[in-house]
Order: structure tokens, then sequence, then C-alpha cells
């Protein structure tokens, strides 16, 4: 059996699956917010009340919004109670087992890799495009995490080709300017509307409704999309691109955006399939679940 926890800053969910990827339970809390040791102490509960209920022993993957960083302490985090402290040391500690864990963005792309939308496929981008602008690499069904643990970070690159007036670009958390993220999140979207509430879903109803500068904006989003994916696709060439987030459920995004895309691609064809996910929001637990393969998992067993 394999346990994933998505731990997220607002809920965390606990998801076991048997090796055809079946749930055979599930659960979600609160996440403990501003308490680091309430959130091992969550963590271990869950397990704890996952094996009793399926009476069985797991593997324990783990998604976070962060990563692990060279001396084993979370970094980039947004759960900002995270930041620094050794979580697997201490998961490991608490569960008496080894623990993996990755971004969030990874064990989504993991996710959809492994029986998700791009299923079977060697190389796979999986993206995230929501409140953030995250992503994922993933080869043979293994993600990539490279030697910083920022693989598939391109929400905090610039802007691939800016235009005039796309210079110097909003300002980004990170403390830059013109990030892939600040133009491509949902409340990205709603601000080069003229939103200032953040309320992307209503920039698409207005869209959808004929109104002419929600369809300007859709249509600067689309190109923006395509410049910063052909960028990925210049640089990994992934077999397919598997979007995410409440952004990929907007059913006009896929034409449009392949349509675009063999502009900003340095091939005379784009085979790089582009995918609605799966999973959805089951994604980050799934994927936290898949970081352990099937041979490690009975290894463990």
């Amino acid at each position: 059996m394999r346990i994933g926890i998505d731990l997220g800053g607002t809920k965390t969910e606990i998801a076991c699956l048997d090796d055809d990827g079946r749930f055979l339970h599930r659960q979600r809390i609160t996440s403990p917010r501003g308490d680091y040791a309430a959130t091992i102490a969550a963590i271990r509960g869950l397990v704890d009340a996952a094996e009793r209920a399926t009476m069985r022993i797991g593997t324990v993957g783990v998604g976070i919004p962060g990563a692990i960083g060279a001396r084993g302490r979370v970094k980039n985090a947004n759960s900002t109670w995270l930041i620094g402290q050794p979580l697997k040391t201490d998961l490991e500690a608490a569960l008496q087992r080894e623990v993996r864990i990755e971004n969030d963005a990874n064990c989504f792309a993991v996710s959809e890799a492994v029986d998700g939308a791009a299923a079977g496929l060697p190389t796979v981008f999986g993206v995230i495009l929501g409140t953030g602008v995250g992503g994922g690499l993933v080869v043979d069904g293994r993600v990539l995490r490279g030697c910083n643990a920022i693989a598939g970070e391109w929400g905090h690159n610039p802007l691939p080709a800016p235009r005039d007036d796309e210079c110097p670009g909003p300002a980004c958390y990170c403390g830059r300017r013109g990030c892939v993220e600040t133009w491509l999140s949902g409340p990205g979207l709603a601000r080069d509307a003229g939103r200032d509430d953040g309320h992307a879903e209503a920039v698409v109803a207005a869209m959808r409704a004929g109104d002419p500068a929600a369809q300007a904006a859709f249509t600067r989003y689309v190109d923006r999309l395509a410049r910063a994916l052909g960028a990925v696709i210049n640089v990994f060439d992934p077999h397919a691109v598997v979007l995410g987030g409440g952004l990929s459920n907007v059913d006009e995004l896929y034409a449009a955006l392949s349509a675009r895309l063999p502009a900003h691609v340095f091939s005379d064809t784009v085979d790089t399939a582009v995918l609605r996910h799966r999973h959805g929001d089951s994604s980050g637990v799934r994927g936290a679940a898949w970081l352990w393969p099937p041979q490690a998992a009975m290894q463990r067993a």
C-alpha cells in the first residue's frame, strides 16, 4: 500500500492507494496553520488512522508547497511555518520509516504521468495554473528534481519575449518583477482584465458572455502562456504538457493555446500534446503516493 499526503496551507489530505491506483482510504483535515509541531502531530495522526482503517502498513510520500533544500530543511514554502524546518527528518522519526517528500507541483506531474492524462509517456511537464504558477518535470515516471531541488519552477522565470507594455512587469512576492507567475496565475489574469478582486473565473464568464475587455485579456493570457510554455518545450522537449489548477478547466484554452504554440517552438512541427489533467484535485495526494514506484513499495512492504 502507498500512502500519499498533500500538505497544503489550508487543508491536509491523506490517501491510501493499492497497486492499481485505487483508493483504499481518504481523509482531509484543516491544516494547523503556523504551528510546525502540530503539523508533525497531525500527519502522524492521519497515518495512524489510515493504517488502522486499512489494516495495512504503507510507504509514505508527502507533497509540500516548497522544497527540501541541500541542508535537509524546507525552503521556498508559502506555508511559512515550514521554512527552515527539518521536515523529512522529523516525519521519519515520528512515523519510524523512510518518508519521500516533493514539491506539490512535482506530485501533480507524477500523478498525471503515472496513471493520469499522460500515462505511459516518457517525459511530461506538469503545470499548475492557479493562485500561483508551478511546474514539475517527470522522466519515465520519476521526478526530475535538479541539484537545487527547483527543476520545473518556471513560475519564477521572466515572461519570455516581453513586449514594451509588459516591462518591467508586475511585482512578484519573490522580489523580482515580471515573473511568469505574475502574468499567468488566476490573480494575474484578473488584474490584467482590470479586476482588483483576483477572481479569474469572473473574467472567464465575462469573456464567454462577449465582453470585449475580458476577451482581450483572455487573448493576451493565451499568448503569454504560449510564450512561457514554448520556452520550456525548447529546453525540455516533453512528450506532453498537462495543465492543472483552476485555469486548466477553461475549455477554450486548449485549442487557442495549440494554435499559438508553434510560433514559439524551435521546430517545424509541435508534436507535444497539451492535455487537461485527469485526476484534478486528487493529483497532489496521488502523486505523493506514487513517489514510491512499485519495486520500492514492495521492498518496503
